[in-house]
């Protein structure tokens, strides 16, 4: 995580973002909510207690500020940059893929901390992380982190969790005795070549990578050729959390890369799976509370923010979510349902192991040229299509 703070693509989009300089005059003061608010979220972000009846920070604040809350919910980082890009909303949980482009891309405007008097509470180590604080401007309020989990079926490996990410990229016999071949997933997002190139990390260290985000040519050739190989193994690529939760369910899934999020739920519901963290690590998301350029709630997007840092919020998202809180308090002060050893649980410990989604661009720190993203977003479908 250390090197992810000096982040290429936060340093090359920096100065994209600085040349261009800033068309958005930033709120100065928040006046009376104008109704409601509307929010791009990922799915299990934003509840009402429509999922489980206790798990409900929507109505509280409806009822105390007069703006109803709208949610759409977007399954990749893509997704939401696109319904960005259209516009009409005025809130949006980005991920380190997605920020920065919208910031570069002037789809999201600077937010005064000064209006949020909850911002004093957040995790100094998000404060200023560089997939929202470009160039000593803030662009959004820190929500939750985690990683992206290896789920698998214990019925599948039994007492013999899987210990590598081997059992979703390469055939192989499982616990059980039967192939994974059709067994396993992987994510719907170009993302998922930083999957691929964390496990190359390990398993060819000849390739020299350093950062999953920024692969040379060859670098980036030899993680395609490891994703077509993943191809012949996957029976679904997955973007809905609730289409994977069914498939685990009723589809005799093995394995596959996923979040806490669908993990919960699965064993909440008495499903068969359990989740590690793999010997070659993981990626993992740090989201981020953005406000659309063009915003036209803006009084009551100003005092969703706020809300997103009360800590029983966090608490109680932290542990609906399997993630941890932008705010460290919310794992300890008994506010909420989270506990100090829930936030463990959630990997609270492993914040620098984690390998936080960012912007592949093609200027990078490590070698000097990279493969960007629209490069990773045309050369994906061309996987999944079986190209």
């Amino acid at each position: 995580m250390k090197n992810a703070l000096k982040s290429t693509a936060a340093i090359a989009l920096a100065m994209t973002v600085g040349a261009q300089g800033f068309a958005q005059t930033m709120v100065t003061e928040v006046g009376d909510g104008e109704g409601q608010v509307n929010i791009v979220a990922w799915p299990g972000y934003i509840e009402r207690g429509e999922t489980v009846e206790s798990f409900d920070w929507v109505t509280g604040f409806e009822k105390a500020t007069g703006c109803m809350v709208n949610v759409k919910t977007a399954n990749t980082s893509d997704e939401m940059v696109a319904l960005m890009n259209e516009g009409g909303f005025d809130l949006v949980t980005a991920s380190g893929d997605a920020s920065l482009r919208m910031i570069a891309g002037k789809r999201v405007q600077p937010v005064n901390i000064d209006l949020i008097p909850s911002w004093s509470d957040v995790d100094e180590r998000l404060k200023e992380a560089p997939w929202h604080h470009v160039n000593g401007v803030h662009y959004g309020v820190p929500y939750m982190w985690g990683p992206n989990v290896l789920m698998y079926s214990t019925e599948a490996f039994g007492d013999t969790p899987p210990t590598s990410w081997s059992v979703v990229f390469e055939e192989t016999t499982l616990p059980d005795g039967n192939t994974n071949l059709g067994r396993v997933q992987a994510y719907d997002g170009p993302i998922h070549v930083a999957d691929a190139a964390l496990y190359l990390m390990t398993h060819q260290p000849e390739l020299g990578i350093t950062s999953p985000y920024e692969l040379n040519a060859d670098q980036y050739a030899a993680a395609l050729d490891l994703l077509r190989q993943q191809r012949k193994l996957v029976s679904r690529y997955w973007h809905d959390a609730f289409i994977q939760i069914d498939d685990f369910k009723n589809e005799g899934m093995a394995a596959s890369g996923s979040w806490p999020f669908q993990v919960n739920l699965l064993q909440g519901d008495n499903a068969p799976v359990a989740s590690v963290i793999p010997e070659e690590g993981a990626t993992g998301w740090a989201d981020t509370t953005m406000m659309h350029a063009d915003a036209e709630n803006p009084n009551c997007a100003y005092m969703w923010m706020e809300h997103t840092l009360t800590s029983n919020l966090m608490s109680d998202l932290s542990l609906w979510f399997g993630a941890n809180p932008a705010v460290l308090a919310a794992c300890t002060d008994g506010r909420g349902m989270q506990t100090a050893e829930g936030c463990t649980r959630n990997g609270l410990d492993d914040f620098d192991k984690i390998r936080f989604w960012q912007t592949p661009v093609s200027k990078c720190e490590s070698q000097g040229e990279c493969v960007p993203y629209y490069r990773w977003v045309s050369d994906y479908i061309g996987v999944i299509g079986g190209r």
